[in-house]
């Protein structure tokens, strides 16, 4: 028995907020959505470089910020360009921690998700 991979999903309180935030800091766009009368599911892509999806579940009746715990759970990103990711991240004001010892940084999403981001490794 084999499993691959499909997606990850994260709950919004803003589903257009959080569309243009991963659209601007990662280059995500919508592959897909799913529309129901109590929720909308959007699937954002990365424009093929991998077949994983990030779900984004928007729930019409939510109106209090979801709890993130201690907030441990990330996805991670690599950047073809890490000084120019670092670079748009930082004017966006989405930086959260830095790790320059290991040459990484974290971003946060609208609703307070951490987001990873690494530089290529050859």
């Amino acid at each position: 028995m084999k499993f691959k991979f499909l997606h990850n999903n994260i709950n919004v309180l803003d589903l257009e907020r959080s569309m243009e935030f991963y659209q601007k800091a990662l280059g995500l766009k919508e592959s897909r959505r799913k529309e129901r009368p109590g929720f909308i599911l959007v699937y954002l892509g990365d424009g093929g470089q991998t077949p994983h999806l990030l779900e984004l579940t928007w729930l019409k009746d939510r109106t209090e910020p979801y709890n993130l715990g201690d907030n441990e759970i990330h996805l991670a990103f690599e950047a073809d360009d890490f000084e120019a990711a670092h670079a748009l991240h930082t004017e966006m004001g989405c930086i959260c921690y830095e790790n320059k010892e290991m040459g990484i940084y974290f971003i946060q999403d609208p609703d307070g998700y951490w987001l990873e981001v690494l530089p290529k490794r050859s």
